[in-house]
């Protein structure tokens, strides 16, 4: 039960990830979450560095910001980056991940997930069978609502390491 939050892919952040690998795996959608994976959470931070990032991948993939939050944050992000969005996605519920698969053409195996939490992120693209990758939190601060989910991410975590299949800051690809 507790590998369903286990991550295919732990890496420190959205840069260190091999998107080389990934292509090369067949995976031509990557699903970034937002906050707290490519900016902090409740801030609206636009930064250079992502877009140029994005711009890069969008040679290779489809990109989307695939986010619990709302269009009103997520729409200012989108725009900036040129990519498209997916707002108010429920995860780690099924449905909006469904609707990518269908929208874009996307098999479960052509699509990758990357977020900061096991309890939306990676375990949402776990139960659609989706690569999954673990990035770092950005900020400490988060959505009020993710605090609970912080809470149980501890223990899974030490539950990760007793095990030895997840160490914080072990990065694995």
């Amino acid at each position: 039960m507790i590998k369903r939050f286990l991550p295919d892919i732990y890496q420190e952040n959205i840069f260190t990830i091999n998107y080389e690998k990934l292509k090369k795996s067949g995976i031509k959608c990557l699903l970034f979450d937002l906050d707290n994976t490519i900016s902090p959470a409740k801030e609206v931070v636009l930064y250079r560095e992502t877009k140029n990032l994005f711009k890069k991948l969008k040679k290779d993939f489809k990109i989307v910001l695939f986010s619990n939050n709302f269009k009103k944050r997520v729409s200012k992000f989108g725009d900036y980056y040129l990519v498209d969005i997916a707002c108010v996605s429920l995860k780690p519920l099924r449905y909006k991940y469904k609707y990518i698969l269908r929208k874009y053409g996307f098999k479960k195996c052509e699509v990758a997930a990357i977020g900061d939490q096991l309890l939306t992120d990676i375990q949402g693209g776990n139960k659609m069978g989706l690569t999954t990758i673990l990035v770092n939190p950005l900020s400490d601060i988060d959505e009020t609502e993710t605090w609970l989910n912080r809470q149980i991410e501890k223990k899974i975590f030490k539950t990760f390491e007793e095990k030895n299949y997840l160490v914080k800051g072990r990065y694995y690809d």
